[in-house]
């Protein structure tokens, strides 16, 4: 209900456009602690017009989520001698950690590569632009075979038809942020289309964080790794005793 009254107060404030897209998360802020297995965000939203419906074309909605970006390796293996070597590599200055992208239909059948080079919404071309500049053998190859593995680890994702539009007004959809991200800003990005183009554009991000006591381990770890050492082989040589002690009393 706060949501919903929040849209409606953002409704207000905006001056008018012929379309325009009004969005919210179901939330913003993740925090990465021991037992943490993935989170599932919910993006709503509305389309704000001041003219009728146009009849003569369709109206879609995409939604990406683009984790901060990191460095990358993309080996190609090839066989030598009867065995299996790496043979050329592809370094990516800055691939997408996370990325997944959410539409109302087949991305390929709503966006133009045009507006798709424009505002890199297509998981292929999230990473083209970053990558290397080194001259290898079909360098799309390499970023082909970056997406197919981040696929099966659930890092990459592509939604098509995940998005749920009703009456050409009101939209949502479902992304799940998977258990082995990482901390930092995630942009989240929702698009209106129409013919192929992108007509108006919605920003906003979700902050992925440690919880205090795992960031103080991790910290720890890194910046005084003797102290942390000491400290987990304390904790191991006290539940080992504490185990041993339990069995001594069970078996009196």
């Amino acid at each position: 209900m706060r949501a919903l009254v929040l849209l409606l107060m953002l409704f207000a404030a905006l001056p008018l456009r012929a379309e325009e897209v009004v969005a919210g998360l179901s939330q913003d802020r993740v925090s990465l602690t021991v037992n943490f297995e993935g989170s599932e965000i919910l993006i709503f939203g509305a389309i704000r017009r001041e003219a009728p419906l146009p009849e003569d074309s369709t109206l879609d909605v995409a939604v990406a989520i683009e984790g901060p970006p990191m460095p990358a390796i993309i080996w190609r293996k090839a066989r030598r001698a009867g065995i299996w070597v790496n043979t050329e590599r592809q370094d990516v200055r800055a691939a997408p950690s996370f990325y997944a992208v959410a539409s109302t239909a087949p991305l390929r059948d709503i966006l133009s590569p045009e507006a798709d080079l424009t505002h890199r919404i297509s998981p292929r071309l999230a990473i083209f632009e970053a990558r290397g500049t080194v001259d290898v053998h079909d360098p799309a190859a390499f970023t082909e075979a970056l997406i197919r593995i981040r696929e099966r680890e659930g890092l990459y994702q592509q939604l098509d038809g995940a998005v749920d539009l009703q009456r050409d007004t009101l939209f949502s959809t479902r992304i799940t942020l998977p258990k082995q991200i990482v901390e930092g800003r995630y942009d989240a990005r929702i698009f209106l289309l129409r013919e192929g183009e992108v007509i108006d554009e919605f920003e906003t991000f979700i902050d992925v964080r440690k919880a205090v006591f795992e960031r103080w381990l991790f910290n720890l770890a890194y910046e005084q790794p003797f102290i942390y050492g000491f400290m987990a082989l304390a904790i191991a040589v006290f539940f080992g005793w504490g185990a041993s002690a339990l069995f001594r009393f069970v078996r009196s």
